[in-house]
């Protein structure tokens, strides 16, 4: 699957509708984002179940300004609607390839019990 082009228009839906999602936050003008994107794009050929997503953080400003990146490349991963992942920097194929099978090993039911047990904590 090719990368797809996030907007705020977009974001949810592509979200909500997809079990995992990585998120390249880039820039034109970034070199070393102009690095990483081979990188993400040889993985979405590899890995035709999980959405690989760009934003544009030029184009898109209020996304990045939601997630707070201040740094760019920025990868962040979401899976089920939990963002598991989101750092700066580039990441190597390699190192990329292990993040994707460490997110696929995760036991979503105790993340989704951690969230909700967080939400209760901060609501009392």
């Amino acid at each position: 699957m090719a990368t797809v082009a996030l907007t705020a228009e977009t974001f949810d839906e592509v979200v909500s509708s997809n079990d995992i999602v990585l998120i390249d936050f880039w820039a034109a003008w970034c070199a070393p984002c102009r690095s990483f994107a081979p990188v993400f794009e040889a993985a979405s050929e590899t890995h035709a179940d999980i959405v690989f997503a760009k934003v544009d953080t030029e184009a898109q400003p209020q996304l990045a300004q939601a997630f707070n990146i201040y740094s760019i490349p920025t990868l962040m991963v979401i899976r089920e609607q939990v963002v598991l992942y989101a750092e700066a920097g580039a990441l190597p194929a390699r190192a990329l390839e292990d993040l994707i099978g460490k997110v696929r090993e995760i036991d979503m039911e105790d993340v989704h019990r951690q969230v909700a047990a967080q939400k209760a904590g901060a609501e009392s």
